[in-house]
């Protein structure tokens, strides 16, 4: 269920090159994408080195023939020219050291993705790769009341007004739009994924659902939208594979409302005013008993819908999991085992 976009004002297609004997960098070389992406990586015999940089060593085999691990932290001052010694001689530059969940150490998580992101675009400056990517998420679209039913890449990026952690990630888009500007000799590509839902993801949506109340805001049942984890590292696969520019939208198959997600999962609803709502994840968030912030619970009052259409025409992705079923695997639950939509909801 997609909706055609045009290119959305993206810059023009870099020219084909060919993936043979490239030096692919990763910084989140530990989040669910950066790790499964190393596998694939691995797997290939177009690429011949994989630079894994994070903090920790990601949670791979350590007889790896490609992959080399080097301790980085992102949030050190000085953290530029380590970097930039590391990054020259590398194709392609994948940016994806971003949390997939909200954290109270705001001032820390700042500094790990807007600041990072400096010293990442700092660093790509000085070496100029060839390709940089940016792995981002439809959330910095926002929820709005006059969203369309399909945000399309060229929509504006109003965020989450008093969420650090959207902000931080439009901030993160703004300074790369600003290096594309200044640095055309490196094409630089902007994935923005769906929510990942999945049997082994961890991030805010799967912590939500993991509990077995939700709260239903009274007057709203917004439509919404995952992919499948599997399918998130296939089409970031297709896009390391391809040299395309601009942003894409990265979603799953399809969209359902709230209520019926809850009854689908088994959740039970909890109606309440959203003015009740806001003061409760307020304090259920300040003493850390709630994982979601009250200021996601716009994303259950408004639509914050993207269209994929762009993926599907260039990339050649499209998801195999529609979202039923993608909330079937996040549930270990067969296919033929799960009732379907009508008496789940009846």
């Amino acid at each position: 269920m997609t909706r055609a976009d045009g290119d959305n004002g993206a810059r023009a297609r870099a020219p084909s090159l060919q993936a043979r004997d490239r030096t692919i960098a990763i910084t989140g070389a530990c989040t669910y994408l950066g790790t499964e992406l190393i596998k694939l990586l691995e797997a290939d015999p177009r690429y011949s080195r994989v630079l894994a940089l994070d903090i920790r060593r990601p949670d791979l085999p350590p007889d790896l023939i490609k992959t080399e691990h080097h301790p980085i932290d992102l949030t050190v001052p000085t953290v530029g020219s380590q970097l930039a010694s590391l990054l020259r001689g590398a194709h392609t530059v994948i940016h994806g050291a971003f949390l997939s969940f909200p954290t109270h150490a705001a001032s820390w998580a700042h500094e790990l993705e807007d600041v990072g992101t400096m010293h990442v675009l700092d660093a790509c400056a000085q070496v100029g790769p060839s390709r940089l990517m940016l792995l981002s998420t439809t959330l910095v679209y926002g929820p709005a009341r006059g969203n369309p039913n399909w945000l399309g890449e060229s929509a504006p990026l109003r965020g989450l007004p008093g969420s650090r952690y959207v902000t931080d990630k439009v901030r993160a888009e703004m300074q790369v739009a600003r290096h594309a500007e200044e640095h055309p000799e490196t094409a630089v590509t902007v994935l923005r994924f769906a929510p990942l839902l999945g049997p082994t993801v961890s991030n805010y949506v799967t912590r939500f659902f993991s509990r077995p109340i939700a709260p239903v805001l009274m007057g709203h049942d917004p439509l919404l939208q995952f992919v499948h984890e599997s399918d998130a590292v296939q089409a970031l696969k297709r896009a390391v594979d391809r040299d395309v520019v601009g942003p894409f939208n990265i979603v799953g198959e399809g969209v359902l409302p709230y209520s019926t997600v809850l009854a689908l999962m088994g959740r039970v609803p909890l109606p309440m005013p959203h003015f009740v709502a806001r003061r409760l994840y307020r304090a259920l968030w300040a003493t850390q008993i709630a994982a979601t912030p009250a200021t996601f619970l716009d994303f259950l009052r408004y639509l914050c819908v993207a269209d994929g259409s762009r993926a599907e025409r260039e990339l050649g992705f499209r998801a195999r999991y529609d979202v039923q079923r993608a909330i079937q695997d996040f549930l270990g639950v067969a296919p033929e085992d799960e009732p379907d939509i009508a008496r789940a909801q009846g």
